[in-house]
Order: C-alpha cells, then structure tokens, then sequence
C-alpha cells in the first residue's frame, strides 16, 4: 500500500469518525431538549386539568384511572410523585403525564409522532452530510497525498538514480516543509559523494598513469635478462603488474562516463568464438584451461588444457561495439577458469550470451551487490577487476549483465544483447561434426582479468 493511499485513507478514516461522533452528539442533544421540551409542555398541561377535575370539570383528553398507564408511572403516581414516561411500545410514541388527586389517578397523553418524525429528519441530513463530508476530505486527502508523494516519489528516484552512478542528478527545492529538508539533504549528499567518488577516481587514475612507464621499463628489462627461472618469473611478475595497471586505467576510464561506443553490425557467434580463443591460460582455482570453440553441440577435447567449450543454440546479428562485447565475454570466461570448476560452457543464443562453469558458484555477497572492486577472492587472489569492467563495459553498451547460480550448481553469468539484435537465426540443431579452429579467430589483442570470485 503506497503513501498516497494510506494518507488518504487515514483522512477519509478521520472525516468519517469525525462526522459520526458529532452526528451522535446532534441527535442526543435534539432528543433530550425534545423530550425536555414535551415533559415542560406535559406537566403544565397535567396541573391544569387536576385543577380542572378538583372543580368537577373532566376534559376530553383528561383520564381517570386509565388501565393501560405505564406500570414505570404507575408505581411513580402512587408514591405521591407526578411523573411523566415515554412510551415506545406501541406504533405510535406517547408521552404520558399523570399525577394524583385524592385517591384518583389523573392522566394525560399525547402522541409523540411528530418529534419521533422530526428526528429520524435529522438523522437522514446527518448521515447524507456526514457521507458528502467524508467523501470530499478523502478527495482533499488524496490531492494533498498525490502532491507529497510525487516530491517523496521524485526523491526516491533521485537517489536511485545517484545509487546507480548519475551523480548529476539533483532535485528542485520547493517550499519549507519537511520534504524540503529531505530534498536539500539528498542533493548535499549526492554532491558529497560526486565529490568524493571524483576525487577517489582522480587519484586511482593519477597513480594508474605514473605506474605505466615504470612498469613497462620493467617489461623491457626482463626481456634483457638471461634465460632462466629467475627470470621467468621476473618477466611473468612484470606482465602481470602491467596489466593490473592497464586494468585500473580501464576502470578509471569507464567510472568517467566518456566512453564511445562503435557500433557495427557482428555475428554474436563470431565475437565469442573470437574471445574464447583469444583467452590465455591462467593458473590457480581449478586449473587452467584453455579454449575450444565449435557449432552448436560442440564438445571441447578434454583435460585441463581444453577446458572451454562454445554452443551456439541460435546465432544472430547485433548492432553493437563488437571489441566491448569480446572483452566482456574474456574476462567472464578467465574468471570462470580461473575460481569455477571445468567444463566451462560459453552458450549463444540469440543475442543471450551465458557463461557457466561447474564450479562452486558466486558468493552471496556478489549476487546481492554486484562485483565489487580490490574485493580478494577466498583464497587471497585477485583485485576484483575483472568482473568490475565487465560489468562497466556492459553498461556503456546499454546491455544487461546478470549473476546467478542455477539450482544444478555452478555459476552462471548472463549478458543479455537482444534489445541490439537485428537479425536471429533459427535455432540449430546439435551437431557434433561441425568444429571450428580456434586459432582462425585468435586475436591476441583480449586477455584475461584478475579474477573477481573465490
């Protein structure tokens, strides 16, 4: 139930208890003085005729001993008391009035229709303008409602939008109340985090670009020193601190929001057997694994070097940047070999790209915040980057990445193209037969990220 609907049931809820209690306070106070009103008229009345029977004259209305006196008066008038009773027991209302004289009972009575009458008219106009007074507050209050839950609405979207990285968004302030302090508080926040964000990219990036010529001096000395281990593993620290640089730069960079995107139309089949077969071997998790691309029931040779396998169930034609979506689909299929278990399943269907291994899935913490940045895997690997611009590179192409771990196990990651598809082919049957050469699309320009899940 949103806002708007429970302001303006508590209003109309309030207008109607409102016009209740005082409905039940007009018809109380018109009885009494009505009653109060017929007792006065009734007792002088009733002093005039005793006064009239002491002197042997009986008026028409005027009754002596009446059999059917109210017993309440009765017992009233034999104590010596003159009373007066309504009696509602009949069709018709009386009021009673009796009194007596020597041993005489004198009485008198009228019909009490008219007042009877007379209130049921008040209580038909109180219910109508109780109704019609309800009815317009619960218009008033859901107006009023409407107007602060769109600036409440507005609000919320404001920060969404800061939530989701357009630190630009800022709200208009209108007024002094409340929602106006809210408003001016979401826009100093979100200036405050622009500000820190800014500042925290400004200096990643500073240090990402002083690092870079240092580090490819490193490259280049390496390559001087005489073959060895030692200098194996000179060259492969060297490389490997090279391209952790390269990938700060790279966030840097997409944190910017001054990416182009060049678009152009590609077989989405084509770019992942590109980007699989352009994935370099990586150590650690559950082994290295290189790739094997095919058509669709394509099976990879096996072991630990074969590890990657590529079906595509539907191809079709994107209109999108085809560097970005091979980037995308490398550091998914690293990161997979890297922290998943083998076989690792690249599927293509339609403009649906799923990457899924068979290891022991993402953790939790990924699933309900997305990759997060310098966040170690279990085992201490990693900065976190890679699956961080994937997830960068799918949003500057306006796609859709998504984690998962199905129910079979495993993980799954799903980048979603279709809203870029021009044309899809008809889905294709599995045929083991039809095998494609990796190295006929090698591109050695891909490479794989540091790995994001333990």
């Amino acid at each position: 139930m949103g806002l708007r609907t429970k302001i303006g049931i508590a209003i109309a809820g309030t207008a109607a208890v409102v016009s209740v209690v005082i409905g039940l306070l007009v018809h109380h106070r018109t009885v009494e003085a009505q009653y109060a009103s017929a007792r006065s008229q009734a007792r002088d009345r009733l002093q005039t005729a005793v006064q009239d029977h002491a002197a042997g004259i009986d008026g028409d209305r005027t009754l002596i001993d009446p059999p059917d006196l109210p017993r309440p008066l009765a017992d009233a008038v034999r104590r010596g008391k003159w009373g007066s009773y309504l009696d509602w027991s009949g069709k018709v209302p009386q009021m009673w009035a009796a009194s007596v004289y020597r041993d005489e009972v004198v009485a008198l009575k009228r019909p009490y229709e008219r007042e009877a009458e007379t209130v049921r008219d008040l209580d038909r106009v109180l219910w109508i303008s109780g109704a019609i007074g309800t009815a317009l507050a619960c218009v008033a209050g859901l107006l009023v409602a409407t107007r602060l839950g769109r600036r409440l609405t507005a609000s919320a979207d404001t920060a969404q939008r800061i939530a989701d990285g357009d630190l630009t968004a800022r709200l208009p302030l209108r007024g002094q109340d409340e929602i106006t302090r809210l408003t001016a508080a979401v826009n100093t926040m979100a200036d405050a985090l622009a500000g820190r964000l800014r500042a925290e990219r400004e200096v990643t990036a500073n240090i990402a670009h002083e690092l870079r010529t240092p580090v490819a001096g490193m490259v280049t000395a390496a390559g001087l020193l005489p073959p060895g281990r030692p200098a194996e593993l000179v060259r492969e620290s060297a490389a490997r601190l090279r391209e952790l640089v390269d990938d700060v730069i790279e966030v840097a960079r997409l944190d910017g929001a001054g990416e182009e995107v060049r678009v152009e139309v590609c077989g989405v089949g084509e770019v992942v057997r590109r980007a699989v077969a352009g994935v370099r071997a990586v150590s650690g998790g559950a082994g290295a694994g290189g790739a094997e691309a095919g058509g669709a029931g394509a099976e990879g040779a096996g072991g630990a070097s074969n590890g990657v396998r590529v079906e595509v169930v539907r191809d079709a034609s994107v209109e999108t940047d085809p560097r970005r979506v091979e980037r995308i689909v490398v550091n998914l299929v690293s990161n997979a070999l890297r922290h998943g278990r083998e076989p690792v399943v690249v599927e293509v269907d339609g403009g649906v790209v799923r990457v899924r291994d068979a290891g022991g899935g993402f953790p939790e913490g990924l699933l309900a915040g997305g990759p997060q940045r310098f966040r170690t895997g279990a085992e201490g690997t990693g900065l976190g980057l890679g699956l961080t611009i994937a997830v960068g590179q799918a949003k500057v192409l306006g796609a859709s990445l998504r984690f998962a771990n199905p129910d079979g196990g495993g993980a799954l990651a799903e980048l979603d193209l279709t809203g870029t598809v021009v044309h899809a082919d008809p889905p294709r049957l599995a045929d083991p037969s039809r095998h494609t050469d990796p190295s006929r699309h090698a591109d050695p320009s891909p490479r794989a990220d540091p790995p994001d899940r333990p």
